[in-house]
């Protein structure tokens, strides 16, 4: 059972840009208002079940409820009390179900004042659609991006007041004396414009000026970090291309400079991973289209991540017309929100529309609901709990527990594809079977079960499941040389114990289609690796039977390692004297990726067509 007590369990840390994320884990929650209580119940069982199945046990979430909205008000007098933000700030990751805005004065919105007290400037939106979820476009499955938007600025600060109030009337004449000409583009900034229009319509003067003014700051480093964290993303999930969106064809000082620093900060960050639509217009300008074509052309054969900006209303046109186009977008708060919900509805609605928001440095994030409290159907056990479910999907991933995420969502594939669904699904899938938001968890966990149990009936390989390729992964902030190992390795690994079953371990790399695993350190502090070679030569070969051993057991230790800042020439020179095809990359003894003879063999190739094409 949840409580407000101090939990028995560890504390999420974030050191050197990477989290650390213990076995058992303390997540703070809020189970929401309205409906938040119903699908709460039924996601929470969702991931104990993923995390159980997938760990064996060894792992846990342990649960810690933080009280907002209704039930904190209800409970304290205060809507978002300070004890939880605190906890928010203390354990790094949680998740929460939908809350109630305030009606009248104080907080204007509980989820836009969390992302502001804990700097949660990436609000991050995965879009993707499942397989037989109902849509109203003819091709959903085109549609498959990741929104970066900006949480903390744009209008969203709630800078803004009251037309009638002493504030705006400051403000407003302020504008008047500071910038005359400016403030004589509001249309009904003074009593005298107010009548004219009156008369105009046959109404009498009122003498009076109703105007609520409003403030929209964006500055550049709320830019930069929010683009830095984008490209991260692209070149770390190998997507093709950023595109900045704004309407910087009318507001050319806020979203017009959005779209200028993106640009610039690409450039100047990321010169060697990406090729700009603001490179392009230079180089025709001084040497003509074709040569600005042609640059780009090799450019992104090389393998550069396209950064391109588009304005937001054609936007909103082109995901319908042209998606798959789009693939990771940046963009300010307003757009964000319009852009995020108008694809949701493309892929079958925000009920199954996942969120998270996100500090890439501190490592502070809190994954949510995209949807409101439908107070209606509160207590009615009816509402599809997706939303939340696969926002702690993305949770898992973030913290580096892909293997319960991935299990999260082959159930999800499942239970739909059996058109097992709760109501707002149901009403548009023809021969679906609609059921309670308890029933839908139940149908969840009972097909993780079946999926593992395929798993291990069809020689361990999972037939026609699609896993999300959404991974949602701590962000490195180091930036690597084009020519380094760094640049050039597969981020993340896989690690086991060295205790683990052979089998087991066999099983999980056929899951995850991977050809070695890194072994966790042995008794002598030595990391080793076993890769599909060892089993072949020690295993195979031998005759011997795999029930009984262990990873250690053919192992290789110590591990040999090399460093990202590393050159090609350099891993080359040690892959070939010791005789191996693979290294492992390592920072300051820990394992952080991979590097094979494949990858460099791979972009020698790259190198070449993009040299053959200048």
């Amino acid at each position: 059972m949840a409580t407000r007590t101090a939990p028995e369990g560890e504390i999420i840390s974030i050191s050197d840009g990477k989290l650390n994320v213990p076995d058992r884990p303390i997540i703070p929650f809020v189970e929401g208002d309205g409906i938040g209580p119903d699908i709460w119940r039924a996601s929470v069982r969702v991931f104990d079940a993923a995390v159980a199945k997938a760990y064996g046990g060894r792992r846990k979430l342990i649960w810690h409820e933080v009280l907002a909205g209704e039930k904190a008000f209800t409970a304290t007098g205060n809507w978002l009390p300070d004890e939880t933000v605190a906890d928010f700030q203390k354990y790094l990751v949680g998740i929460k179900g939908p809350l109630t805005t305030p009606v009248g004065g104080g907080i204007r919105s509980l989820n836009v004042a969390l992302r502001q007290m804990l700097d949660l400037y990436v609000c991050l939106r995965p879009v993707r659609h499942f397989a037989g979820v109902p849509s109203p476009v003819k091709a959903p499955e085109k549609v498959d991006m990741v929104i970066f938007r900006e949480n903390t600025e744009d209008i969203y600060t709630g800078i803004e007041y009251r037309a009638g109030t002493p504030e705006a009337a400051k403000l407003l004449e302020f504008l008047q004396q500071a910038f005359p000409k400016d403030a004589q583009k509001i249309r009904f900034g003074t009593a005298e414009k107010t009548d004219e229009f009156l008369r105009m319509i046959g109404s009498p003067a009122e003498g009076k000026v109703e105007l609520g003014i409003g403030i929209k700051p964006v500055s550049r480093i709320g830019t930069e970090r929010l683009v830095h964290a984008a490209l991260q993303y692209a070149i770390t999930f190998k997507r093709k291309s950023l595109t900045l969106v704004h309407k910087g064809n009318i507001q050319k000082f806020t979203e017009g400079a959005f779209r200028d620093w993106g640009y610039d900060y690409a450039e100047r960050a990321f010169g060697d991973y990406v090729y700009t639509w603001s490179q392009w217009e230079r180089t025709k300008a001084e040497h003509g289209e074709v040569a600005a074509n042609a640059e780009q052309k090799a450019a992104l054969a090389s393998g550069k991540i396209l950064v391109r900006d588009a304005i937001a209303d054609i936007t909103l046109q082109q995901i319908l017309t042209r998606p798959e186009d789009f693939d990771v977008i940046a963009t300010l708060n307003l757009n964000g929100d319009y852009l995020s919900d108008a694809l949701a509805a493309q892929v079958g609605g925000i009920g199954i529309a996942p969120g998270g928001n996100i500090n890439y440095v501190t490592g502070h994030a809190i994954f949510e609901a995209t949807h409101g409290t439908a107070p209606k159907y509160a207590n009615q056990d009816k509402v599809n709990p997706g939303s939340v479910i696969l926002s702690g999907d993305m949770m898992l991933r973030y913290m580096g527990w892909t293997e319960a995420a991935d299990l999260i969502i082959l159930a999800l594939n499942r239970t739909i594809a059996q058109k097992i669904v709760t109501y707002d699904l149901a009403r548009m899938l023809e021969g679906a079977r609609e059921v309670k938001s308890s029933a839908f968890a139940d149908s969840l966990i009972a097909n993780m079960d079946r999926a593992i149990g395929d798993e291990h009936r069809k020689g361990h390989e999972l037939v026609n499941e699609v896993v999300s390729a959404d991974l949602i992964k701590q962000v490195e902030i180091t930036q690597y040389s084009r020519f380094s190992v760094g640049a050039l390795m597969t981020r993340g690994v896989v690690s086991v114990p060295g205790d683990a079953p052979l089998a087991d371990t066999i099983h999980l790399m056929r899951r995850r289609g991977i050809t070695s695993v890194v072994v966790e350190p042995n008794a002598a502090g030595e990391w080793g690796i076993m890769t599909m070679r060892d089993v072949l030569e020690k295993v195979v070969r031998d005759d011997r039977q795999i029930a009984g051993l262990t990873v250690d057991e053919i192992a290789t230790h110590p591990l040999l390692t090399i460093t990202p800042e590393k050159t090609l020439a350099e891993c080359a020179a040690l892959m070939i004297e010791r005789h191996i095809r693979r290294v492992v990359v390592t920072q300051q003894g820990q394992p952080m990726g991979i590097i094979s003879e494949t990858d460099i063999f791979r972009y020698m190739e790259e190198r070449s067509y993009a040299q053959e094409q200048e």
